[in-house]
């Protein structure tokens, strides 16, 4: 199911809720940042007890709860895992249901686009419900020959309590946990030295997640991945107090179990959120914002995020991006800016 604006097109998977690919035409090219997995479209089975989310894996999916399950659900609860149901279907623009009530809440999805935009606009909302819920944008970017990362303002980075694989008789994780640093190209890992979290890879067979916590006076939220390769910039782009938690996960070979067997690489996963049980150190007094959305029985909770891509020829890492009325820049370490159109009162934020 595709919508589509001029300048870019997207398409969306009712049957696990995802953002399936987004594709930006710009400069003469077609950019298409997401990343699937190996097994993704090839009819392959997967083994059994396996969550359903991963029989697509990939594109860019909501969680609720975030790395976590409710109940009886799958790993990121039942927004990835399950059918929605498409209540409205505009040529630019989806709105749609997930089948199952997310803490007792009607969670309503909405995608986006607009011409000349490079960006798909998405909202997910909770109606009603009750209790305090993690939740989280899942982007998957491939990144097959390397990235440079960048970020708004953190306080600090750090790791979960445990690693995500902690047995090696089924996989590898090599940052230490767990561990905090300011500085993100020199993290901790577990054999004692350090590494650079800006660059992908980080390692080569290991399956690793650290965590940026927003700096309080950050004015806009985000995430920027160069592919020098590709020749190509995806972002990610957020409230930076309604969505305080960048989490970023390393899929590099490193899980050794069907379906991964070793071959699930050049997966980076930008993972915008509320998702306080996830920090290894910090508690939730150390986040620019909530640690998760507290529903309401006769209310409303929402969080909105966008991402998008544009060609980016010079493959610099990214030094800022700025809101200006009725656009956005981005500027690169090595001075190259490009300006775009974007909606910045979808965000909700305060433009100069």
């Amino acid at each position: 199911m595709e919508i589509a604006a001029e300048g870019i097109s997207a398409r969306f998977a009712p049957e696990l809720g995802r953002l399936d690919s987004f594709a930006v035409a710009d400069e003469g090219r077609k950019v298409t940042p997401l990343h699937r997995a190996p097994w993704v479209g090839t009819g392959e089975v997967m083994p059994e007890g396996a969550d359903p989310l991963m029989v697509g894996l990939g594109g860019d999916f909501f969680c609720a709860p975030f790395a976590a399950s409710e109940g009886d659900s799958p790993l990121h609860g039942w927004p990835p895992n399950v059918p929605w149901d498409v209540a409205l279907a505009a040529p630019d623009r989806i709105r749609a249901i997930c089948s199952r009530p997310v803490f007792g809440a009607t969670l309503i999805k909405d995608l986006s686009v607009i011409d000349t935009h490079p960006f798909v606009y998405q909202r997910h909302v909770f109606i009603g419900g009750t209790g305090r819920v993690t939740a989280a944008n899942h982007g998957n970017v491939a990144v097959p020959n390397g990235a440079l990362i960048r970020t708004s303002a953190k306080t600090h980075w750090e790791t979960p309590a445990t690693p995500l694989e902690s047995d090696p008789a089924r996989g590898r994780s090599s940052l230490a946990c767990p561990a905090k640093s300011g500085d993100p190209r020199a993290f901790p890992t577990a054999s004692g030295g350090a590494v650079d979290l800006t660059v992908y890879p980080w390692f080569e067979g290991s399956e690793d997640f650290a965590i940026g916590i927003e700096a309080k006076d950050s004015p806009l939220g985000w995430t920027a991945v160069t592919r020098p390769s590709e020749g190509d910039l995806y972002l990610s782009l957020r409230h930076p107090r309604h969505v305080p938690m960048t989490m970023l996960w390393h899929s590099n070979g490193g899980r050794d179990y069907p379906p991964w067997s070793g071959r699930h690489r050049g997966c980076l996963g930008v993972e915008e959120g509320a998702a306080e049980h996830m920090l290894g150190l910090s508690g939730e007094d150390a986040l620019s914002g909530p640690g998760a959305l507290s529903l309401i029985p006769f209310g409303s909770r929402e969080m909105r995020h966008v991402t998008g891509a544009v060609a980016w020829p010079s493959g610099a890492p990214v030094a800022e991006i700025a809101l200006e009325r009725g656009g956005l820049t981005v500027t690169g370490e090595n001075g190259t800016v490009r300006r775009m159109p974007f909606l910045a009162d979808f965000l909700r934020l305060d433009v100069p």
